[in-house]
């Protein structure tokens, strides 16, 4: 998922441990079927209600897939696990809670869909 020079795009690596969340870290949030788009926002970023709008609609489109938000200040812990350095940043959750995808800054609808597309 990219957004010009915005977007800052990581694939899953073996080696990155920023992308494996701990055991439970996904309880008490409801999870997809098939994906989930998880997107850590905060209260005063433009960007994070254009990027809420897109994952809302791109979820309402694909069947199985999830759209969860998350107020970064109020899960520091959860923001420092996965090491969250800005808002918005999305992970993409394949079936297994798994990230298959991070980007920061607004994504675009084509890449959400693309995104999706590697968690299925």
């Amino acid at each position: 998922m990219t957004q010009g020079r915005e977007a800052d795009v990581h694939k899953r690596d073996a080696g990155d441990r920023r992308d494996v969340p701990g055991p439970g870290a996904w309880t008490g949030y409801e999870l997809g079927d098939r994906a989930t788009l998880v997107q850590f926002s905060s209260a005063f970023c433009q960007p994070c209600r254009a990027t809420r709008r897109v994952l809302a609609d791109v979820a309402e489109m694909v069947p199985g897939v999830c759209h969860v938000e998350i107020d970064a200040e109020a899960e520091l812990d959860l923001v420092r696990e996965l090491r969250i350095l800005k808002t918005p940043t999305v992970l993409v959750l394949d079936a297994d809670g798994e990230v298959v995808q991070r980007a920061t800054g607004q994504p675009r609808r084509v890449d959400v869909i693309a995104a999706i597309g590697k968690a299925v």
